[in-house]
């Protein structure tokens, strides 16, 4: 039987308020009684941490990094969403949920994503108190712009560096937190393992990654908040550190992981220029605002390009497609990020890619700069374009950008209930790492409103639920004391370095680097943008080859007690190829196409993912069975009240 997802009766815009009332609440003066951990202080993370420690719980926050400020948050760029309606265009909380749940086709829970467009409100509130500098209109209120899957202007800014802003935000709360003692630091510290005692999440074992420690933590109740697996690709927007392993960690003590296929490709990212690189960049899809995205009309012409022989700035406008103005014209160039990218994609196979490899289409500005000027473009997208050409070496004021879809969020990731509340109780998953709002594919701007929804407003309210069933005074069911003494951690421990020394005694021939970049090359080729059964069934095999040579030809050096970067790695990739297979088994089983997950075999006579609703509308939430074993599919059904499942349609 499937855990209970724990959505609360009554019509949809009820459901929030009434499970608030509803929920059960740790009287004030007890909850210093009662310790949190959270792992992870990007904008869910460092925002949980500072809610929890302002309402008087007992706070150990972690991160791998130096300081919560290198969160990978920090790297998101164009927006966050919200339904203000300042512009007063026809926005409002249902119109966002509607928006979020069609551009999820339809494969997200609707109580959670409605909640989340309810609250989405309140954040533009918490962060304009904290100081946040978001842009603003003549008139002094804030400023919007569009992005990709929505017809209205809800998207908060500040020019390109709004999950910088908003980070910062959460960080001085955070800090403020830190300063008071309510929060201890733990800072350059990995989770390693999850701890569960009587099927409770209990603690966590960490590893100092400066002088390779181990070390328990035991905590009431668990908070995980550690981003999305997107490198997995190996190449991806993501910052090199991002990782599986919490999570992953987690999975293999209990905790289902859902949907693990859904994978978002963003469409405005700079190509890839040769084998040398270890990521990839992004630029903001609030480009796609005024940038218009075209490639030549013939292949003739786009060969022309591609050998030097003319330049982008001689091909008139009658030779130019604008494909997605031609065949969105609603949407146009802000049509969801899935739908163009797989637009990309189709025009460079059919041989009107750009630039030197032929994976490119054009991003050009040209239009809006005649229209508005060169200064004014300068102050929405400076900070961007000056990224753009300080990377490219090309001036993107006077001739368009290059750009080619990349890996860039997960939309899949740990099940959690209406709590955030993962199948282990008292272990909770929040922002990307959980699965819960964004279905098969994530509009734009949406990842931040998320993050913060989930940190400042919903897990603040829904962990007391779980923390006042609990009792202060941690034992186990046979009245042992719970602490870093107790047997489940000094067995997790063992476990650790256990791990560790089988690492640190293989002395093959391939560095742990080398073994990502061969994984990353099948997931991306097989299980990335386009998919088919052939090719899925050929990389399960792949991988399961590629696992085999790596516990038998890893290269590390070095020992555990320090520093040791390839030991870190070593760990990562070892969870990645298991990860990647589940990922390939759950795109197997997935036989439609919805949103990032295009199934070549189901499309429409268009080219359009074709949905299976009778058969495919549900949670795919994989239960871990042990080393080496399949993984059990459970599924949670997927039931719409409230929007009609219809064919996604930006035409």
């Amino acid at each position: 039987m499937f855990p209970d997802s724990k959505i609360p009766e009554g019509s949809i815009a009820e459901k929030w308020d009434k499970h608030k009332f509803n929920v059960k609440l740790v009287n004030p003066a007890n909850k210093r009684k009662y310790d949190i951990i959270v792992v992870g202080t990007g904008l869910a993370g460092g925002a949980a941490a500072a809610s929890l420690a302002e309402l008087g719980y007992n706070v150990k926050a972690f991160t791998y990094h130096d300081s919560p400020r290198r969160a990978h948050s920090i790297a998101a760029q164009g927006g966050i969403n919200a339904a203000k309606n300042y512009q007063n265009d026809g926005d409002s909380v249902y119109r966002l949920f509607y928006d979020t749940v069609k551009g999820g086709d339809y494969r997200a829970r609707e109580a959670n994503v409605y909640r989340l467009a309810q609250v989405s409100v309140n954040i533009i509130d918490q962060c304009v108190a904290q100081g946040v500098p978001f842009a603003r209109e003549y008139g002094g209120l804030l400023a919007n712009r569009s992005f990709g899957g929505a017809q209205v202007s809800r998207t908060f800014y500040a020019r390109g560096q709004t999950g910088q802003q908003l980070l910062l935000g959460a960080y001085s709360a955070l800090s403020r937190q830190i300063s008071y003692g309510k929060v201890k630091m733990y800072t350059r510290s990995e989770l390693l393992d999850v701890v569960v005692i009587d099927g409770q999440a209990r603690g966590i074992v960490t590893r100092n990654l400066v002088n390779g420690k181990i070390e328990s933590h035991t905590a009431h109740a668990v908070v995980l908040a550690t981003g999305g697996y997107g490198n997995v690709f190996y190449l991806s927007t993501n910052a090199k550190y991002c990782n599986v392993t919490a999570a992953w960690r987690a999975h293999k003590k209990g905790a289902y992981f859902a949907n693990p296929c859904f994978t978002q490709i963003h469409p405005t990212c700079i190509p890839v220029s040769g084998d040398y690189q270890s990521k990839l960049t992004l630029m903001s899809e609030s480009l796609r605002n005024d940038g218009r995205v075209w490639v030549p009309k013939t292949v003739e012409m786009a060969e022309r390009l591609r050998k030097g022989e003319i330049h982008v700035n001689d091909i008139k406008e009658e030779e130019r497609d604008y494909f997605l103005e031609r065949k969105y014209p609603a949407f146009g160039n802000l049509v969801p990020r899935d739908v163009a990218s797989r637009n990309a994609k189709q025009m460079c196979d059919e041989g009107r890619g750009v630039g030197s490899s032929g994976l490119a289409v054009y991003l050009d500005f040209a239009d809006v700069i005649k229209r508005i000027g060169e200064e004014a473009v300068s102050q929405k997208y400076g900070n961007l374009f000056d990224m753009y050409a300080k990377i490219t070496d090309e001036n993107p004021y006077k001739q368009p950008m290059r750009i080619y879809p990349a890996v860039h969020y997960t939309m899949g990731g740990l099940w959690v209930d209406y709590n955030l509340q993962t199948t282990i109780p008292g272990l909770y998953a929040t922002g990307e790492c959980n699965f819960s709002d964004h279905g098969a594919n994530r509009l734009g701007a949406s990842a931040l409103m998320q993050g913060l929804a989930d940190g400042y407003f919903v897990i603040p309210y829904t962990i007391g639920d779980y923390l006042a069933k609990t009792p202060a005074k941690l034992e186990d069911s046979n009245k042992v004391a719970i602490n870093a003494q107790h047997p489940a951690f000094v067995a997790a421990e063992q476990e650790v370095r256990d791990r560790t020394a089988k690492f640190l005694a293989m002395r093959g021939n391939r560095t742990p680097d080398e073994f990502h970049k061969a994984l990353g090359h099948i997931m991306w080729e097989y299980c990335g943008m386009a998919r088919n059964a052939k090719g899925l069934t050929f990389a399960k095999a792949e991988i399961q080859k590629l696992r085999r040579e790596f516990w038998q030809d890893l290269k590390l050096v070095g020992s555990g007690e320090e520093m040791n970067q390839a030991l870190e790695k070593a760990g990562r990739v070892a969870d990645f190829l298991e990860l990647g297979e589940l990922m390939v088994d759950d795109a197997l089983n997935r036989n439609e196409s919805c949103g990032g997950h295009f199934r070549e075999e189901y499309q429409d006579e268009k080219g359009e993912a074709q949905r299976d609703d009778e058969n495919y509308a549900y949670v795919a939430a994989w239960e871990f069975m042990g080393d080496n074993q399949p993984e059990r599919l459970n599924k949670e059904p997927l039931v719409f009240e409230n929007v009609k499942l219809s064919k996604r349609s930006y035409e």
